[in-house]
């Protein structure tokens, strides 16, 4: 007993290390024998005003695996929400769990519990394996929570939206034209933002391949939607004009990226490069066109931020929209300092938290 004490004390010793090196404020682990819930909460920064960003249910391999996917989503919010011009701050929330069979309102409603401890230094809403159902249940326990039925609703397909926008921004980028009619697009992932990014490429009249782990959701979208079923491990191989990762993250990697044949990445999936330095350069060098996820897919942190302070769907349409001029702004910064576009996005979004912060410490 004792061994292991002192193996999980070094195990908290690296992790404080990795908050102090990636800048997070807050790490909540979260976890209740009778529902069943084993979660952490991740808050990166404040700086803007409270964190918010969806929670996550999936089937983890580890914990060790939830936590470097809950550290880096909430950065990612954080630097979403900074470049959107948001003021907001980033957090994030994984539910290790499997999202087809241990959802429950037991399990929701002791998470909001936790949610709501943090007296609304974090504000949550729906994400990868998670409805605007579980959310009402998560609010029955507090009402830090966002993305309900009868407000908003589903952020889904506005984040779809701002997809839409980025990828058609990429497109005037790269071909000197905004229209993807005609264009070969994969799409990895066909949840909640998949489909609806698929609606709107299949009305522009793309070509569309797509891919899932989840067969019943597959067989679905096959029917319902003009698309080609290629297997998981044959999206990395299409010839195709670009590449939308909307599942997981970390799908740019060491075993990938060599075999993208794509021109331009642009999807909905966060984390999207597993190293972001390395793998941004690499796709640089190789002349592919990213466009940075967490600019792109903002559209959801949008619509959550109004039903918060007040929902306007004309104002969150427009904001959301406006991912195209933010996009091209990004690959301008970029080609004129020569450097990857992740780093612009990064740089902007830093440029912004660091001008408001010194705001809140004048007097």
């Amino acid at each position: 007993m004792e061994n292991m004490i002192a193996e999980k004390a070094k195990e908290n010793g690296f992790l404080l290390q990795r908050m102090e090196i990636m800048g997070h404020e807050q790490v909540v682990f979260c976890n209740d024998r009778e529902s069943g819930l084993k979660a952490i909460i991740a808050i990166h920064n404040t700086t803007l005003g409270p964190s918010l960003g969806g929670t996550r249910m999936w089937n983890y391999a580890s914990e060790a695996e939830a936590l470097n996917d809950v550290l880096r989503l909430s950065r990612g919010m954080t630097y979403k929400s900074a470049i959107s011009g948001l003021n907001l701050g980033g957090g994030k929330a994984v539910i290790i769990a499997d999202p087809h069979t241990d959802k429950s309102e037991a399990l929701f409603r002791r998470f909001g519990k936790f949610v709501n401890s943090l007296g609304g230094k974090y504000i949550t809403a729906e994400d990868v394996g998670v409805s605007p159902r579980e959310m009402t249940w998560v609010n029955m326990e507090t009402d830090h929570v966002s993305g309900l039925p009868g407000k908003s609703g589903d952020p889904s397909p506005v984040t779809a939206y701002g997809v839409y926008m980025g990828m058609k921004a990429a497109a005037m980028k790269t071909y000197h034209n905004a229209s993807l009619k005609g264009k070969k697009i994969s799409v990895q992932g066909v949840g909640h933002v998949g489909e609806y990014l698929i609606g709107y490429l299949e009305k522009e009249g793309a070509e569309i391949y797509v891919t899932d782990i989840y067969k019943p959701t597959l067989d679905r979208i096959a029917k319902q939607h003009k698309v080609t079923v290629v297997a998981p491990e044959e999206i990395y191989d299409l010839d195709v004009d670009i590449y939308s990762p909307c599942a997981l993250g970390a799908t740019i990697n060491d075993d990938t990226i060599n075999r993208l044949k794509c021109k331009i990445i642009a999807g909905a999936a966060n984390n999207q490069l597993q190293d972001e330095i390395k793998h941004g350069q690499m796709l640089m060098d190789m002349g592919i066109c990213y466009a940075p996820d967490y600019l792109i897919n903002a559209g959801g942190v949008i619509n959550c931020f109004f039903e918060v302070t007040g929902y306007d769907k004309d104002r969150v349409m427009d904001l959301t929209e406006n991912i195209y001029n933010t996009t091209m702004s990004i690959f301008d910064m970029a080609e004129k300092e020569n450097i990857p576009t992740y780093l612009a996005a990064n740089k902007l979004a830093e440029e912004r938290i660091e001008a408001i912060g010194k705001i809140k410490l004048s007097f």
